[in-house]
């Protein structure tokens, strides 16, 4: 894999020494298709993880039930009703994430501009 340190050398030897691609690949020893995508890309190679499933995934059909009835209700409620038996740390990071989207409007709040 390419890293940040061979994607600088592969920028340099082409812009500043004019270097062809063939001879870039045959100097750092890599393939000719990897020179074009390092100078075709915008910035260094950074390393993206996909995203994973979270335990919460399965409950929160209940859990958007029970905000939609009561968008207040604490999160150690809610895992008493849906029988969380995990950390309440996972649960109430995801009902944090979740209620504002079934609180009413703030009369008082200020409108978009």
């Amino acid at each position: 894999m390419l890293d940040v340190e061979d994607w600088a050398e592969i920028r340099r030897l082409r812009r500043a020494e004019g270097m062809p691609i063939s001879e870039i690949a045959r100097v750092m020893g890599i393939a000719r298709n990897t020179v074009k995508a390092a100078l075709a890309s915008d910035g260094p190679p950074k390393y993206r993880r996909a995203p994973g499933s979270s335990l919460v995934d399965g409950f929160q059909a209940r859990i958007r039930e029970l905000l939609t009835a009561y968008p207040r209700m604490p999160a150690t409620v809610i895992a008493e009703r849906i029988g969380w038996p995990y950390s309440i740390r996972t649960l109430s990071g995801r009902v944090a994430q979740l209620r504002p989207l079934y609180l009413p409007a703030d009369p008082a709040g200020r409108g978009e501009l």
